[in-house]
C-alpha cells in the first residue's frame, strides 16, 4: 500500500488539534510502510508473510510429521512424550537450521492423534521443558495438573456447513460472552453447551454478533483469559477445536458474527506452558529487563520491533481467520501497548501525550499492519480497539495515518455510570454532565458504547443492577411484592440502557446476562474464594421465571434492540440535544428523526411538560414504563402528540412525563415497536 502526504490531511481536517503533529503522523505512516516493505520483501504480500502457522508447529507434510520451533539460543531440542517414555532420545532430536529454526521429521506412525508431547530444550547454562509456541492443541493432565501439547490430527477434519453472515447492514449490536461461565451449573461450561443453550438466546435477544472472551489457552482460569500461554490453541477446558468450529458454524447459521477477544498486548509469564524464556532467554519474544515485565499484570510485554514477533502475532491473526473462520477481533489492552508506561495512573489531558518519546511506535506499527492484514484477508471483517486514553486516529484508515480499526470502545461511559450509581443518588445526577459523557468520543471515528461490560462486573466491583438494588436482589424481585428501591432500580436500569444506545455513535455492546440484570458479580474459582464456581456462571432461569422481575428487564432489552434494528439506531450520526432541565431532571434529544425523552425526577410527574421538537405529529414507539417491562403504563401508546408553534415559529411538544421514565417518539406512520 502506498500513500501520498495529502492523505494525512484528511485526518487533520477531521481533528484540527492534530495540525501541530502532522509531521509525526507522516513519519508514523512512513514507518508502517517501511516495516511492511521489509517484512514482505521475500514473500510479496502481508498475508503470505503472516502464514507462519502453516510452517511452524506440528504438521503432516508429504506423509510424515514435521515440527518446527524458533529457538536461536538453544543448544539442542528433543521431542518427548509417551512415544519416548518422556525422555530425550536420539530418535527424537531436532536439527538446527538457519536463523535459529529447529526442525524434526518423523515417519507417519511415530505419532498418533491424541498423543501428549513436549520439547526438552537445552541452552547454555540450563535446560527446561517447553510447549511449542505454535502448538494448536494444549491440554491439562488431570492427574498432575500440568499442561502438554497434544497431537491434533483427527481422522476427519471439520466440514464447514454455513457461510458467514453478509457484511453488516445496520447497527452493530454485540453480545460479550464467556463460554466457561455461560452455564447455570457450578462448573466450566463447554463449547457444545454454549452452542446448544446460549447461541439461541443471543439470536432471540436481537444481538447480531458475539464477542467471545478467553478463547486462547490460558493456564489460570481466573485470569479471565487475559494471561495467554498458547496463542494458537483454543482453550481445551471448554472442549476441542472441532467443537469450537461447530459453535462458530452454528452462530453463522443463526446469522451471528463471531468476534474473538485477541490478547496481543502481553503474555503469561509461564515458562513451561507459555512462551516466556522459550529458549532460555528472556528476550526471545519480549523486551529484556524491566521493559519486558508488565508492572500491573505481572506478565510479559512483546517486543514489537522484532520481525519474528510480528511474524508470530500477525500469523496469529490470520490463524483465527483461517482455522476458525472468525469475523473479527476485539484487540485487548491497546492502551497498554501504545504507551511505554502502559498508561498506568495517567489522566490524558494533552495531545502532547499522544506523541513523543512516551509512545511505543513499534506497537502502533504492529496494530496498523494487523488491521491491514485482517481487512485484506476479509474486507468484511471487523476490528475493535480497547483504549481508555483517547489515542487519536485508532479508528481511521492506515493510509490517513490511523491504526485502521473499524471501531473503538467508548469506555468512559461505563466508568461514569458506575461512578454515578456508586456515589450519587439519581435525583442529584447532573444531566448535562451525563449528556457530555454519553457523547464524549472522537468525531470521525466509529465507536461502540456500552453501559457496562465484563470489566464492571468483576469481583471487587458490582454490576449496575446490584448497585441500584443492593441485597434486595435476593428477596425482593418477586412480581407480587412491592418495593420502592427495586422499582426505582429497575426504572433507572432501563433508562440507562436506552440513553446509552440512543446516544451511541455506531454500535452497542452488552455483557452476557446484564440485559436482564444478572445479580451479583463475576468471580472465578481461586484460592481466595475456596475455588468456588458460584459466581462463575449465568443464572438464565431468573429471566425465564414469570414470578420474577428479571423477565421485565429481558423483555425491555429485546424490544430496545428490535427498535434499534428497525430504525437504524445507532446510525453513526450525532445526537442533537433538544432540551436539558436540571431542576425537573428532563433530558431530550433528536436522533435519526426520532425524539428521545428521559425524565429522571424521582417523585414528580409532569402532566403537560413543554419542550422543543421538530414540527409534526409524533407517537411513542418505545416506552420504558410499559407493564411488560415492569413499568406502570401511565401513558397511552396510541396517543398522538402534535407540535405547536410559538409566535416566532419555534415548535414544541407538550408531553406527560411520569417520574423515572424514558420514551422514544417517531413521526406518525413510522414503524412502531
Amino acid at each position: 500500500m502506498s500513500f501520498a502526504p495529502q492523505t494525512v490531511d484528511r485526518l487533520v481536517e477531521s481533528d484540527p488539534l492534530l495540525a501541530p503533529y502532522r509531521a509525526d503522523l507522516l513519519r508514523r505512516l512512513e514507518r508502517t510502510e517501511s516495516v511492511r516493505a521489509r517484512l514482505t520483501a521475500s514473500t510479496g504480500t502481508l498475508p503470505e508473510f503472516a502464514s507462519g502457522h502453516e510452517y511452524f508447529g506440528l504438521h503432516v507434510r508429504d506423509g510424515q510429521w514435521v515440527l518446527r520451533e524458533w529457538a536461536p539460543n538453544a543448544a539442542s531440542i528433543h521431542l518427548k512424550g509417551p512415544f519416548s517414555d518422556w525422555s530425550p532420545s536420539a530418535d527424537y532430536r531436532f536439527t538446527r537450521g538457519d536463523e535459529g529454526v529447529w526442525e524434526i521429521r518423523l515417519p507417519a506412525d511415530a505419532l498418533a492423534h491424541g498423543d501428549p508431547y513436549r520439547l526438552e530444550i537445552d541452552w547454555p547454562g540450563g535446560k527446561g521443558d517447553r510447549i511449542p509456541a505454535w502448538a494448536r492443541r494444549v491440554v491439562r493432565d488431570p492427574a498432575t495438573g500440568s499442561f502438554n501439547a497434544e497431537v491434533w490430527q483427527p481422522r476427519e477434519s471439520y466440514a464447514w456447513r454455513h457461510a458467514p453472515p453478509a457484511p453488516l447492514d445496520g447497527p452493530l449490536l454485540v453480545y460479550e460472552t464467556h463460554v466457561g461461565m455461560a452455564q447455570p451449573e457450578e462448573k466450566v461450561g463447554s463449547y457444545l453447551e454454549f452452542q446448544e443453550n446460549v447461541l439461541p438466546r443471543i439470536r432471540d435477544a436481537g444481538y447480531g454478533a458475539l464477542q467471545i472472551m478467553a478463547l486462547a489457552e490460558h493456564p489460570y482460569y481466573a485470569s479471565f483469559g487475559y494471561q495467554v500461554s498458547s496463542f494458537f490453541a483454543c482453550s481445551s477446558r471448554f472442549g476441542t477445536p472441532y467443537e469450537l468450529k461447530s459453535l462458530i458454524d452454528e452462530a453463522h447459521r443463526l446469522g451471528l458474527r463471531v468476534f474473538v477477544d485477541l490478547v496481543h498486548s502481553h503474555a503469561a509469564r509461564n515458562e513451561v506452558e507459555g512462551i516466556s524464556r522459550q529458549d532460555g532467554t528472556e528476550s526471545l519474544y519480549f523486551h529484556e529487563g524491566a521493559r519486558g515485565e508488565h508492572p500491573a499484570w505481572r506478565s510479559r510485554c512483546f517486543d514489537y520491533s522484532k520481525p519474528q514477533v510480528l511474524h508470530f502475532l500477525l500469523s496469529n491473526c490470520r490463524f483465527w481467520m483461517d482455522e476458525y473462520r472468525v469475523d473479527g477481533f476485539r484487540f485487548d489492552g491497546v492502551t497498554s501497548m501504545l504507551y511505554l508506561d502502559h498508561g498506568l495512573g495517567k489522566v490524558f489531558t494533552s495531545y502532547d501525550q499522544y506523541f513523543g518519546p512516551g509512545i511505543d511506535e513499534d506497537a502502533l506499527t504492529y496494530l496498523a499492519l494487523a488491521n491491514e492484514l485482517i481487512h485484506e484477508l476479509n474486507p468484511g471483517s471487523i476490528t475493535i480497539a480497547e483504549d481508555v486514553s483517547g489515542f487519536p486516529a485508532l479508528a481511521r484508515p492506515v493510509e490517513e495515518g490511523g491504526a485502521g480499526f473499524d471501531y473503538r470502545f467508548a469506555m468512559g461511559i461505563a466508568d461514569h455510570l458506575i461512578e454515578l450509581t456508586k456515589e450519587t443518588p439519581d435525583e442529584k445526577w447532573s444531566l448535562g454532565e451525563l449528556w457530555y459523557e454519553l457523547n464524549n468520543r472522537r468525531r470521525g471515528e466509529a465507536t461502540i458504547s456500552y453501559a457496562e461490560s465484563h470489566d464492571q462486573a468483576l469481583v471487587g466491583d458490582q454490576t449496575l443492577i446490584f448497585r441500584l438494588l443492593g441485597p434486595r436482589m435476593y428477596d425482593r424481585m418477586s412480581t407480587t411484592s412491592e418495593d420502592l428501591v427495586v422499582e426505582r432500580g429497575i426504572a433507572v436500569h432501563k433508562m440507562i440502557r436506552l440513553l446509552t444506545l440512543g446516544t451511541a455513535g455506531d454500535g452497542y455492546l452488552n455483557f452476557m446476562g446484564n440485559e436482564f440484570g444478572h445479580p451479583e458479580w463475576i468471580d472465578f474459582p481461586r484460592e481466595g474464594n475456596q475455588w468456588s464456581y458460584a459466581y462463575a456462571r449465568r443464572q438464565w432461569h431468573l429471566a425465564e421465571d414469570d414470578a420474577l422481575r428479571y423477565r421485565h428487564l429481558a423483555a425491555f432489552d429485546r424490544d430496545l434492540l428490535a427498535f434499534a434494528r428497525a430504525h437504524g439506531v445507532p446510525d453513526g450520526q450525532e445526537a442533537f440535544l433538544l432540551h436539558v432541565d436540571e431542576e425537573a431532571k428532563v433530558l431530550a434529544w433528536l436522533r435519526a428523526g426520532l425524539v428521545f425523552v428521559a425524565s429522571f425526577h424521582p417523585s414528580r410527574s409532569f402532566p403537560d411538560y413543554r419542550m422543543p421538537a421538530p414540527p409534526g405529529t409524533f407517537q411513542a414507539i418505545l416506552d420504558t414504563d410499559r407493564r411488560e417491562y415492569g413499568g406502570f403504563e401511565r401513558r397511552d401508546p396510541s396517543q398522538h402528540h402534535h407540535t405547536l408553534p410559538d409566535p416566532i415559529q419555534r415548535h414544541f411538544l407538550s408531553l406527560y412525563l411520569p417520574s423515572r421514565t424514558a420514551m422514544v417518539l417517531a413521526p406518525v406512520g413510522t414503524d412502531r415497536r
